[in-house]
């Protein structure tokens, strides 16, 4: 039987990576959205060399990898080239996604997405789990591991989805805002309930 699809997102600092984890350690085949993002433009991929022609060698590292920080300054001032970027990058990425679900031999696989309802990734998912967690939680959490300012971490948060957004998406909510030990033990929870389904629905 095709395995069905759960799609897996959270803010930054939600602890979406760490829920990921668990259930891959639990078996289940994981696609990680953002990886696949960086699968499509390795040296050799089409996508690099459209980049290349497109922004000019300026984008390129003396060893043929992406600067992705020069390429997102030449996104980030100009919506119009960040529109080309995306046209190109979207359907690749969805390609790379559906080929990676395509190999899950567990009875459910995860997709796992920063950018889930934003990038309308959502729509190659049978239901949708949010890891949600308080908005002071996200800032401290984030700050600690990233070292980096609040001012930071609220610009972030201003690009994602927000968090009203995501959860009118959610099938299910799993509220992060106690400790590892408890994330794990409702995962497993979520888990054992998943195994039930079929095609994503009870």
């Amino acid at each position: 039987m095709t395995p069905w699809i759960l799609g897996l997102t959270g803010g930054i600092g939600s602890g979406k990576s760490a829920a990921a984890e668990h259930f891959t350690r639990l078996g289940v085949h994981l696609v990680d959205a953002d990886q696949a993002a960086r699968w499509v433009v390795e040296p050799g991929r089409p996508a690099l060399e459209q980049i290349a022609r497109h922004f000019g060698e300026t984008v390129i590292r003396p060893d043929g990898t992406l600067d992705r920080a020069a390429l997102r300054e030449r996104v980030f001032e100009d919506p119009a080239q960040r529109k080309w970027l995306e046209a190109l990058l979207h359907p690749l990425i969805r390609k790379e996604i559906s080929d990676y679900l395509a190999r899950a031999e567990s009875p459910y696989a995860v997709l796992v997405s920063p950018l889930l309802i934003e990038s309308g990734q959502y729509r190659m998912t049978q239901r949708v789990l949010v890891v949600d967690v308080p908005e002071h939680l996200q800032l401290q959490r984030t700050m600690a591991r990233d070292g980096v300012s609040e001012a930071q971490v609220q610009a972030i948060l201003k690009a994602q989805a927000g968090r009203d957004e995501r959860l009118r998406h959610a099938d299910d909510v799993l509220v992060n805002d106690r400790d590892p030990a408890w994330l794990q033990a409702e995962v497993e929870r979520l888990h054992r309930f998943y195994l039930t389904l079929r095609g994503g629905q009870p």
